[in-house]
């Protein structure tokens, strides 16, 4: 009992709070909020879709579209990577 109780608690607040912070180049390009469905455009190379409390890169420019089929994140660390562009989308507890 206790640890589904703990299990409960850890999961609920690990996804109450968390954003997506998108990063170009290594340096922070915006941090948007999991819970806020939008779509973001970054730096004009990729889009980020945020719906029902997931992200994924719906578009990059890149040629090998590894971002595009990449699985929706929405656990603390997961990670979008499009090398060719040098962006990368992960999800943070805020």
């Amino acid at each position: 009992l206790l640890a589904c109780l703990s299990g409960a608690f850890l999961y609920g607040t690990r996804s109450g709070g968390a954003s997506v912070v998108v990063r170009v180049d290594g340096k922070e390009y915006g941090r948007y909020s999991l819970q806020e469905d939008q779509t973001v455009e970054i730096n004009g190379t990729n889009r980020l879709q945020i719906t029902d409390g997931k992200a994924v890169m719906i578009y990059g420019d890149c040629p090998d579209q590894i971002c595009v089929h990449t699985a929706p994140i929405s656990s603390v660390r997961e990670v979008i990577v499009c090398m060719p562009n040098r962006v990368t989308a992960e999800v943070s507890e805020n």
